[in-house]
């Protein structure tokens, strides 16, 4: 028999051992791009920037964000991304956009910035939701070599889950990206 005067102390000792308990995650990464490059016939005649993405708040942490009803949002603890959200998911775009404009040079904004013709992406879902479903949304525009807008549409992509889990989430993730991509790109085709 433990002396009461000693179970505050047990206690303390047994919560402390549980919150020193590593919580081991799982780390993810965008799949690649699921269509295959197009090969250029020559020389691009454009070059389009890809500039830094704008996320919701919610996004842009480690965690893999989850739809847990029509107002409830749950980043997870144990299912993060591999890097920050914002940056994977600009380079994700920016080889999806070369492959599917051969003819059109695709640069982060780090390789050039002025005088060329800029996509800016405001993402405002990029999660799985509670019926099974991975949803990119959110808003683009291109701008000329002025600054002027010259389209602006909003997106949203939807995939259904092909089984339960992470992983199955984080595939489906990548497949709506590609939508957008092939959106994305077919309209700027149109243009030129």
């Amino acid at each position: 028999m433990i002396p009461t005067r000693f179970l505050p102390v047990l206690l303390l000792m047994l919560l402390g051992s549980c919150a020193g308990t590593p919580v081991s995650s799982t780390h993810y990464l965008l799949p690649a791009d699921s269509s295959p490059a197009t090969l250029a016939a020559g020389k691009p005649s454009r070059v389009l920037v890809v500039r830094p993405l704008q996320l919701a708040e919610f996004l842009n942490g480690e965690g893999i964000v989850l739809q847990l009803d029509d107002i409830t949002l749950n980043q997870a603890t144990g299912s993060r991304w591999a890097e920050q959200p914002a940056l994977m998911l600009q380079r994700g775009l920016r080889q999806r956009l070369a492959n599917r404009l051969p003819d059109v040079e695709v640069l982060d904004a780090t390789t050039r910035a002025a005088g060329d013709l800029q996509l800016l992406v405001e993402l405002s879902s990029f999660q799985g939701t509670y019926n099974g479903e991975a949803i990119a949304a959110g808003q683009w525009q291109l701008r000329d070599e002025n600054g002027q807008v010259t389209m602006q549409h909003d997106f949203r992509a939807i995939t259904r889950l092909g089984s339960d889990g992470y992983p199955a989430l984080v595939r489906a993730l990548g497949r709506s990206w590609d939508q957008v991509a092939s959106d994305i790109a077919a309209e700027i085709a149109a243009s030129q």
